[in-house]
């Protein structure tokens, strides 16, 4: 996420900047309540390493918020879990992160993609 672009709404009272950071939260969150969603993963493996190395974890993992031609593009990286239905976990994902976005930060996502990484069982092993 770059850290110089944000969207910008301006009201009659000033502006209001919302950072891709809060964005990748507010999505992060929406997805990870959705049914079938069991985690994120992260973005790349140079991102996995540092979490292993450095033990942080972050509410932004697995989520990616570009800003291009004032359009807000979110990737999302999820783990959904085994015998759920991958295509109606996704699209929930897309309505609730779409939803929660829209709605908490007045900011119109135009495109929510969801990558999924990997399927979990319900004991927490990968398959």
């Amino acid at each position: 996420m770059e850290r110089n672009l944000s969207v910008k709404s301006q009201k009659t009272l000033g502006r209001i900047d919302v950072a891709p950071e809060a964005i990748a939260m507010v999505a992060g969150i929406a997805a990870l309540e959705c049914f079938g969603v069991v985690g994120m993963s992260s973005r790349s493996f140079q991102d996995g390493i540092a979490e292993l190395l450095l033990g942080k974890e972050n509410l932004t993992k697995g989520i990616e918020v570009r800003l291009e031609d004032n359009r807000v593009i979110v990737d999302l990286y999820v783990i959904v879990e085994y015998g759920t239905k991958i295509n109606e976990v996704a699209h929930n994902v897309i309505e609730n992160v779409k939803y929660a976005v829209e709605n908490q930060l007045g900011v119109v996502a135009t495109k929510i993609n969801v990558i999924v990484t990997g399927v979990r069982t319900g004991s927490n092993g990968n398959l």
